[in-house]
């Protein structure tokens, strides 16, 4: 697992703009708003004109200085640009990323931007590297309580921006082993899960990138105690991340991060091969 429906989303700087900060980041973004209606006013700029030179409207602008919304890296860039803060405005950039995500999920969410391999297996839902839009929509919509619409806004453009992972050079390996339950889930409807596991396909076929299906009614299953992932960084150090209900666990101490690389092991080793795993998703897009 990892960090976890109206009108389709929009296109272009509007829809990139539709980013809100979990209330943990709210006190970083509000103040980074605060640095940009200053230095916009400073400029003698309205919201309209400066919204022009970024590609925004000034209800957009509005929302970036109120802090309602997370300005796209490239319009922080942008507007530091076009007022000449000389930085002031790009130094917010990292803490800005973070504040997408869920606090339990950044050090994870930096761990992957660091990886050069990735093992992870998943019982519940597809992860979340490999999900389409739709499906990440339909997930997240069935939490309860209930996330507002601009989370949910938040949580998806956060979690698209996880999958360049996938264009990443050097290519980092990535092995993903997930129970075949969770290909038979219908999150969204038959039209979802048909998209989702079209996807797995196209991603099953990337040349560093290892997809594997744990049969049902396999007999031998190392996986029982749950989802877990496993993480290598550059510098060779490894790390073991488990999260459920909203909280998680991201294991630093070196012995546990070998014995789950050891156990992620025996489950591949379990689960049905690659070339198996895409024609088992092949035939249950048949069954559809």
């Amino acid at each position: 697992m990892d960090e976890q429906a109206g009108a389709a989303p929009e296109s272009g700087p509007e829809a990139d703009a539709g980013q809100t900060a979990d209330k943990s980041g709210q006190g970083i973004v509000a103040a980074f708003g605060k640095s940009l209606k200053t230095l916009r006013t400073r400029a003698g700029m309205e919201r309209e004109e400066f919204g022009k030179r970024l590609g925004y409207s000034a209800s957009t602008i509005a929302s970036f200085e109120q802090g309602r919304r997370i300005p796209p890296p490239r319009a922080i860039d942008r507007s530091d640009e076009v007022l000449d803060a000389g930085g002031l405005l790009t130094v917010w950039k990292d803490q800005l990323e973070k504040a997408q995500y869920p606090v339990f999920f950044q050090g994870m969410a930096q761990l992957e931007k660091r990886a050069i391999e990735l093992l992870a297996y998943d019982t519940l839902v597809v992860k979340g590297l490999l999900q389409t839009e739709e499906y990440m929509r339909a997930l997240l919509a069935n939490r309860r309580p209930p996330l507002d619409p601009e989370t949910i806004e938040q949580r998806v453009t956060a979690r698209l921006a996880r999958q360049d992972i996938f264009e990443r050079r050097p290519a980092p390996l990535l092995s993903f082993v997930m129970c075949e339950s969770v290909l038979r889930r219908k999150f969204g409807g038959m039209e979802v899960l048909h998209g989702q596991l079209e996807q797995l396909l196209l991603i099953g076929q990337r040349r560093n990138v290892e997809l594997q299906v744990m049969p049902l009614d396999c007999n031998e299953n190392a996986g029982v105690d749950g989802p877990f992932t496993v993480i290598t960084r550059e510098d060779g150090k490894r790390f073991v991340y488990a999260e459920a209900q909203g909280a998680s666990v991201l294991e630093t101490d070196p012995k546990p991060a070998v014995l789950a690389a050891a156990r992620y092991g025996i489950i591949r080793s379990q689960a049905l091969t690659p070339r198996e795993s895409l024609a088992f998703i092949e035939k249950l897009l048949g069954e559809l």
